[in-house]
């Protein structure tokens, strides 16, 4: 991260693109930074952007280079599986980055455990102990803390392109967290400080991982999620749309991602694949 000096923002001061530019470490220099104060969403914008035809310059819209866009307010923000992402303004932060891979579509499989990995690792600089839940939730205190949505498209030019969409709440209120209906949490006020500050430190650590999945796949992350695993060791169901799949002890995850479920004592484990799947723990 950059050491210049700024003065502090509170957690509802707009977000500033100059800002979080002059924050973001070396790693996110390449990286075109975008603050809008509402959209749809991040990711259906930046999507868009990819399906643009780039050819003769004839959509100077087109991605070029990786793209950080962040919106104060989404309107249609989705999450895993077409579920809603509900917000206010201010109290999340919510955005998406678009990023190139000169890998094949499929390659990708784990990306959403590494980008996990990248935001509790940052979180932790900023002193806040979170675990992951498979294969796309981080949560604080066993609530939900963010979200995570990845989507890939082939540009008209053949290049990839993932738009890896995070939600991290800040200051969701109690009318709101109602209106989700699912066990949420805000991140603690202290972490929270200067939203500028932790959009560059998110960037700047997606930006150098990026690199690094590209490098090495998800092999160099694997370890580091196993550590972080929620649900390490314990019962659990596998859900897809409320009917379970799978039940037994959640070992964590394999070297593509699946998760390792023992469904018997001393059985072999079977994997199970990201998709339409929610994972629970088991009561008693």
């Amino acid at each position: 991260m950059s050491t210049q000096s700024f003065a502090s923002h509170s957690p509802a001061a707009p977000l500033s693109a100059a800002r979080v530019a002059a924050f973001a470490g070396h790693h996110a220099e390449h990286c075109r930074i975008e603050v809008v104060g509402a959209t749809g969403s991040t990711n259906a914008d930046l999507l868009a952007r990819v399906a643009a035809d780039n050819v003769s310059g004839k959509s100077p819209s087109a991605l070029t280079a990786p793209t950080l866009l962040a919106a104060e307010m989404q309107t249609a923000g989705r999450g895993r599986a077409g579920r809603s992402w509900l917000s206010a303004p201010s109290a999340a932060l919510t955005f998406s980055l678009a990023w190139p891979f000169s890998v094949p579509l499929q390659a990708l499989v784990g990306l959403p455990l590494a980008v996990g990995v990248t935001i509790a690792e940052t979180l932790a600089d900023f002193g806040v102990a979170v675990q992951l839940k498979w294969p796309n939730d981080v949560l604080y205190g066993g609530r939900k803390l963010a979200g995570i949505l990845i989507e890939t498209a082939t540009a008209p030019d053949q290049q990839v392109w993932a738009v890896i969409g995070i939600g991290l709440n800040i200051a969701l209120s109690e009318q709101l967290q109602q209106q989700i209906g699912s066990r949420s949490a805000n991140l603690p006020p202290a972490a929270a400080q200067d939203r500028d500050l932790l959009l560059a430190a998110l960037l700047t650590a997606l930006a150098r991982n990026m690199q690094q999945f590209a490098s090495a796949g998800l092999a160099d992350f694997v370890e580091r999620w196993n550590r972080l695993h929620a649900f390490a060791g314990q019962q659990v169901l596998i859900l897809d749309q409320g009917k379970t799949l799978h039940q037994g002890v959640a070992l964590g995850i394999d070297h593509i991602g699946r998760l390792l479920l023992q469904t018997e004592p001393g059985s072999t484990p079977i994997t199970v694949m990201a998709g339409d799947i929610s994972l629970r723990p088991k009561q008693g």
